[in-house]
């Protein structure tokens, strides 16, 4: 029988991520020794099931995010390139509003860019992926050559962020016609 000493706690990455994101949507961090204290794990179980913080906060801001794009993607009612707009106006506005998101933004810029925009985060390469799908929605009927797809996805999304993260790239917000011209730009105008 194994003394309480070495016994372990089993815990899955699924049950982690969901604690991490408890714990984010708290305290707009995630900090490593008070969220597996928040788990009832050792750290060291925690980087093993989690390996690494930034691969930990770039699967909680997915999952957050991806929650928000489904029902901003739920609510859309118009097609074509205005239904793109509109999904993504209504998903900048949920990212606007989340507090802790904000928080994250201010308090570690460079942990932020670096999750959200690399491919060590994973994050914009899933938003380009869900941005495929929402060009296919809208774009019902259009031929959609994969490279094409693939490149519109890329640029709308890279306009979108340049605009919604600003601040990271050290300017200031762009005035949302001038994105909104750009990011239609790009979208083809008819489907």
């Amino acid at each position: 029988m194994a003394s309480p000493k070495h016994s372990r706690r089993v815990v899955s990455r699924d049950q982690v991520v969901r604690g991490a994101c408890r714990f984010f949507l708290t305290h707009g961090m995630i900090d490593m020794d008070r969220l597996a204290v928040h788990l009832a794990i050792s750290r060291a179980t925690l980087y093993r099931v989690a390996h690494s913080r930034d691969g930990l906060l770039g699967e909680v801001l997915w999952r957050l995010a991806q929650r928000q794009l489904a029902r901003a993607r739920q609510r859309r009612e118009q097609g074509g390139a205005d239904g793109v707009l509109e999904v993504t106006w209504s998903f900048v506005d949920r990212l606007h509003a989340a507090v802790p998101f904000r928080a994250f933004l201010r308090g570690e810029p460079d942990t932020a860019a670096r999750v959200l925009f690399t491919t060590s985060g994973l994050v914009h390469r899933r938003v380009v992926s869900v941005q495929r799908e929402i060009l296919r929605e809208t774009h019902r009927g259009l031929p959609w050559p994969p490279s094409l797809l693939d490149q519109t996805a890329y640029l709308y999304v890279r306009i979108i962020e340049s605009a919604l993260y600003a601040e990271l790239f050290g300017a200031a917000p762009p005035d949302p016609e001038v994105v909104e011209r750009a990011a239609r730009a790009v979208l083809p105008q008819h489907g």
